[in-house]
């Protein structure tokens, strides 16, 4: 791949995706056990706290910002195809912009925003709780994959 832009992109690809997969990886190893270990509503005013952090700066230039930068990479692969590296570039972007962005806008989001809108100490946020961790791990689950995948894609480019 050599050097230049194109490199010091790709890099930050790695960066980028590897950071996001351990974020994910951590909520599916531990945190969303710890979670569901709590009594409900104490485990969805705890989820509502998160998911209210998780949309400050801190996470989301991170998370938005390797949405950007995959979808350039995405672009300018293309545009030097056949390049070498160019493969692991194109599954790179396509992991992370569909297995982890996607997800997270199709899957987790809808399922954040349900969870916002109980109160915590209600039976319907009672009910909703086991059904949420479920739902929301098993997409997590993908999403950490994905990014991982990513991340070892992107590396793959560059050597």
């Amino acid at each position: 791949m050599g050097e230049g832009p194109y490199c010091v992109l790709t890099v930050l690809g790695v960066l980028g995706t590897g950071l996001v997969a351990g974020v994910f990886c951590g909520f599916s190893s531990f945190v969303m056990k710890g979670l569901a270990a709590l009594p409900p509503a104490r485990g969805v005013a705890a989820m509502q706290a998160v998911n209210a952090a998780a949309v400050r700066p801190a996470f989301m230039v991170l998370f938005l910002g390797s949405t950007v930068l995959c979808a350039v990479l995405t672009v300018v692969t293309s545009v030097r195809w056949p390049d070498e590296g160019a493969a692991g570039s194109l599954v790179g972007g396509a992991l992370y912009l569909l297995g982890s962005f996607g997800l997270t806008a199709v899957a987790n989001v809808p399922r954040n925003n349900a969870l916002a809108g109980l109160a915590p100490d209600s039976a319907e946020a009672a009910a909703y709780w086991p059904v949420y961790v479920r739902e929301w791990t098993r997409w997590n689950h993908v999403r950490a994959l994905a990014s991982a995948g990513a991340a070892v894609a992107y590396l793959s480019a560059l050597t």
